[in-house]
């Protein structure tokens, strides 16, 4: 019996012993860890996500710029993909962030776990490194009878194999707490390439809107115009509600000027029939042409997307502090992350507006206008074409969210029912 007790007190203590010397003391994980990790996970599901689709759009983005014909359409392609490959940039960044999240609270996990067995195990493993290196000989002169100290070097010969047995799924946790290290190292490595790789993204496309501005310089002139127009409508207008009201006339009225015939050639010889100098019927409306407002059966912009890539914050319908529901979708995205153009339209509106930041408001084909608010920096002017995926601007990020409201005939409907 007396030799059975040493052999489970030997086994208990010495699976603490070996664990005491790889793991540092530390206290029980605090409640807040486990929410932390729990955040971490769905961050790391949220972002892994957002990585494959940015990858996608740079993909097909890129094959569109290469088949492109048009100098202007190239370009706006390739500013697209850039984008793109700057919100793919921004998604790996948090997937490392989170894995490095999750690994380190594993690792606490385990380091908790252990804690508690250091103190005995320590003064345990001391006392059998004083016995192992003690001579026989000095044995004798310790209290006690020669047998009890044949035994106990019995017992100590017996239980080693019993002790390895018993802390091979200790053991186990050691090697996985090495291994969730390893892993949280990686995490920090692939952080620091993708903070590179979202530098250098943002040097090409700074460079690229360089290009596109001194190409685009001719007409300055009339842009500037027409952003002083709408910036005088914005004044004039109440709310954010007013403003796209204003900007919705001025392009009803837009659409039906484009929509009339175009004027009647003044004929060569000016003594021929009347008839012959006027058509027959109106020439037809240009096919390019926009939609016209009043078509409500015209479809969603064929490549929305949501604008910058970030933690939902309030849904489409859901109660605001206001007690008003929302009508659009708040995102919480990172500071300074890429913004972009919702969908292939014409900007209606673009720079600081009461209360909501920097916005931008682009008008699309078939009655639809997006909004996009809460920037920090406009790249776009009035009157500018733009893509689905076209960089717009920058999210002020943190305490500041991103707000997109998706409108067809002035009415808001819910975005996330029309992404692509």
């Amino acid at each position: 019996m007396r030799a059975a007790a040493i052999i489970t007190s030997l086994a208990i203590l010495c699976v603490g012993g070996a664990l005491a010397f790889s793991l540092p003391a530390t206290q029980a994980a605090p409640a807040a860890a486990l929410t932390e990790a729990n955040d971490a996970q769905a961050a790391l599901t949220r972002a892994t996500r957002e990585s494959r689709l940015a990858e996608a759009r740079a993909a097909r983005l890129g094959s569109e710029a290469e088949a492109a014909t048009e100098a202007a359409q190239r370009t706006a392609s390739e500013a697209a993909a850039l984008a793109a490959r700057i919100q793919q940039a921004e998604a790996d960044i948090e997937v490392a962030r989170a894995r490095f999240t999750i690994a380190k609270g594993q690792r606490a996990a385990v380091t908790a776990r252990l804690a508690a067995k250091q103190e005995p195990t320590a003064r345990l493993a001391a006392a059998l490194q004083t016995a192992a290196r003690r001579p026989l000989a000095l044995s004798a002169l310790q209290p006690g009878s020669l047998q009890d100290v044949a035994h106990l070097r019995a017992v100590l010969a017996s239980a080693v194999p019993q002790i390895r047995k018993r802390t091979a799924s200790l053991r186990t946790e050691l090697d996985q707490g090495r291994a969730l290290e390893a892993q949280a190292g990686l995490a920090l490595g692939a952080l620091r390439d993708g903070e590179t790789a979202l530098r250098q993204r943002r040097s090409e496309l700074t460079a690229l809107e360089q290009q596109q501005r001194i190409a685009s310089r001719n007409a300055k002139g009339a842009a500037l115009r027409e952003a002083e127009r709408a910036l005088a409508m914005g004044e004039e207008a109440r709310d954010l509600d007013g403003l796209v009201d204003k900007l919705g006339e001025v392009a009803d009225l837009r659409r039906e000027l484009a929509a009339l015939p175009g004027p009647v050639l003044r004929p060569k010889n000016l003594a021929a029939k009347s008839d012959a100098a006027m058509p027959t019927e109106p020439a037809p409306a240009s096919a390019s042409a926009p939609a016209s407002a009043s078509d409500a059966s015209a479809p969603a912009p064929s490549d929305f997307q949501l604008p910058v890539q970030g933690r939902t914050l309030v849904g489409f319908g859901a109660k605001r502090e206001s007690g008003l529901a929302s009508t659009g979708l708040t995102l919480v995205p990172v500071k300074r992350a890429q913004v972009v153009a919702p969908g292939r339209g014409r900007v209606a509106f673009a720079g600081a507006y009461r209360g909501f930041g920097r916005i931008v408001i682009i008008e699309h084909e078939g009655g639809w206008t997006s909004l996009v608010t809460g920037l920090e920096r406009v790249d776009v002017a009035v009157g500018d074409r733009v893509i689905g995926g076209s960089p717009v601007g920058l999210a002020s990020g943190g305490a500041k969210p991103v707000t997109i409201e998706l409108r067809h005939q002035g009415k808001p409907v819910n975005p996330l029912q029309y992404i692509r």
